[in-house]
């Protein structure tokens, strides 16, 4: 299970780290050189599934095929739902606690700090990690709660809609996903990877204005051209959704090993997190105006 989300698309499964190297080719005189399917446990050249795209380097192939049947240990959908909840009642529970306690915006501030370099450090990591996943959550939740807070004082009412915004943009990603009106294939990826660092880079300059020139930097969050922004972010975080079920999808039809749905809560969980926050700030710039 190769991740397609931006976050992840430098992570692959290696045999260093106990899995199926699905990139690297056979070694000169090894026992692998001259099988297509590489050292991939998954898919010896008996098993009739072992048309895996990321073993012989094909092109993608979203649909079609026989499903592999399920392993010992091999990641199911509901593996996914169920560590996917959890992640996310560590949010809810933590944005809660941060609402009704009212915690001060520094804390919230360095919450949001400790949030990333977590995220940063689960991207990087070899294998998933449940505490560091968990943990991320929590420090996560209390950044949402205080920033919702500060929202609902500009337009009040906002973080609710945001919450009602988010799950119909994941219900809708989801029947199209399903109904094939979404096709995550290459193209697709490149194209939202390339769409995302470009958003980002123009956030990042944006942010740099602001804290070194002041008032709105170059005006991409607010006005006019903060909702033109505000709407690009959310359809990228629908794109991350689509990226996400692909995710998961491969995940279950190749036989990731089981502890890989933490991976793909870790990434619905960021996926649905950006669209809140994009959601929220959107929400605002419209009641202002």
């Amino acid at each position: 299970m190769r991740s397609r989300n931006p976050v992840f698309s430098r992570r692959g499964f290696t045999s260093g780290g106990g899995y199926a190297n699905f990139n690297a080719a056979p070694q000169s005189g090894s026992a692998t050189q001259g099988n297509p399917y590489g050292n991939n446990p998954y898919a010896q050249p008996t098993n009739p599934y072992a048309n895996n795209p990321y073993a012989q380097g094909a092109a993608d192939v979203q649909y079609g095929g026989p499903q592999a049947p399920a392993r010992s240990g091999a990641m199911t959908i509901d593996d996914v739902v169920l560590r996917t909840g959890i992640t996310l009642a560590a949010v809810i529970l933590a944005a809660g606690a941060a609402w009704a306690l009212r915690l001060p915006a520094p804390v919230g501030f360095g919450a949001g700090l400790v949030a990333m370099v977590l995220g940063l450090v689960q991207a990087f990591k070899a294998k998933p990690s449940p505490a560091i996943i968990l943990a991320y959550a929590v420090f996560e939740g209390l950044f949402l709660g205080v920033l919702s807070q500060a929202y609902n004082t500009i337009a009040q009412g906002a973080p609710m809609q945001a919450v009602l915004g988010t799950t119909a943009v994941f219900a809708g990603v989801l029947v199209a996903y399903k109904t094939r009106l979404i096709r995550v294939d290459r193209r697709f990826t490149r194209f939202v990877a390339g769409a995302a660092i470009g958003f980002l880079l123009l956030m990042t300059v944006n942010l740099l204005f602001a804290v070194f020139g002041g008032g709105d930097g170059l005006g991409f969050r607010t006005g006019g051209l903060g909702i033109v922004f505000g709407i690009v972010g959310v359809v990228l975080g629908a794109c991350f959704l689509a990226l996400d079920f692909k995710q998961v999808e491969d995940g279950v039809k190749y036989g990731a090993p089981r502890e890989e749905s933490w991976l793909a809560a870790f990434g619905l969980t960021l996926s649905l997190v950006w669209i809140y926050t994009e959601l929220l700030r959107l929400i605002a710039i419209l009641n202002q105006d």
